[in-house]
């Protein structure tokens, strides 16, 4: 039982690429992202302000973290998706989001000195060439006269901003529970939105706009981050890592029954060949070199 909690929560992150899609035309970017983190720190206000109140002097000491981390994965990760699903599939968004893990274990090469793998450099290698695949639609000469689209320069922004929002919350370990950390880096989120929510050019809220609201600030925004800590508690960091994989396969199926999207071979030959990279980079540990053996001195008798 205890799978199907990063499961369901991987299907309501795959839904909300499939929302994030819908909202391209029928809200602006800067009004959904805000709106979103809005109705989700309302919700957790009542259950989170208490315990933040009670740890001030810890949150005092660790304002430019938490804020440097609103940004990345509330503002920078989320607006750009939303401006990229103006110009993106859905099928596109799953698969390059779906880079996230393999972005997170190279940053952490660099912020958190991860020995390097075999795992990591067939790994990254390999979700190169098929990113290169997709954001080519299958014909990699074509970037040499012209470069990948916005949406996709824009979410593949998008992943690395999350990647590095994993790796830093790792390497700060700030000493807040989970709960008041997320709490506060949405606080700080919403205050960073709202300019770019003040000179939208329209904000209001309406019948086909309202549902994706409130599916992206309460299911995506609250709900799944519930179930995949619940998992990470249950199953481990390492083995629940694994079902964020499911995404992009989630993502292509609800974008082909509901969105009417069409599989093209570069898709199922990209996105195969990136998602095999990524797994890669994740299971195989195997050392790039060897430690090295200290021979213990000899001893004169």
């Amino acid at each position: 039982m205890n799978v199907f909690f990063p499961l369901i929560a991987v299907l309501i992150w795959s839904v909300n690429t499939i929302v994030s899609k819908l909202s391209a035309d029928s809200i602006d970017p800067a009004a959904i992202s805000f709106y979103r983190w809005l109705l989700a720190l309302l919700v957790l206000t009542p259950f989170c302000l208490p315990g933040v109140w009670r740890h001030r002097h810890t949150l005092k000491a660790h304002l430019g973290q938490l804020l440097l981390l609103g940004l990345l994965g509330m503002v920078l990760y989320q607006s750009l998706a939303y401006y990229a699903a103006h110009t993106v599939s859905a099928v596109m968004m799953g698969i390059l989001g779906a880079t996230i893990p393999l972005l997170t274990i190279l940053l952490s090469l660099l912020l958190l000195r991860l020995a390097p793998t075999r795992g990591i450099l067939l790994g990254g290698l390999l979700s190169f060439a098929g990113l290169v695949w997709l954001v080519s639609a299958g014909n990699p000469a074509q970037l040499l006269h012209q470069r990948p689209g916005n949406g996709e320069l824009m979410m593949l922004a998008a992943s690395t901003s999350y990647a590095l929002y994993g790796v830093l919350t790792k390497r700060w370990a700030i000493p807040l529970p989970t709960w008041q950390s997320l709490y506060v880096q949405i606080f700080f989120g919403v205050l960073l939105l709202l300019p770019g929510f003040l000179h939208a050019p329209d904000v209001s809220l309406n019948a086909a706009n309202v549902p994706l609201v409130l599916f992206a600030g309460l299911f995506a925004s609250i709900i799944a981050p519930f179930l995949w800590i619940l998992g990470v508690q249950r199953l481990g960091a390492s083995t629940t890592s694994i079902f964020m994989n499911l995404i992009p396969v989630f993502t292509a199926l609800i974008a082909v029954l509901f969105l009417h999207e069409q599989l093209q071979l570069y898709h199922w030959t990209g996105g195969g060949i990136t998602l095999t990279g990524v797994m890669l980079a994740q299971r195989l540990k195997t050392p790039l070199r060897k430690p090295r053996t200290v021979q213990p001195p000899v001893r004169e008798s």
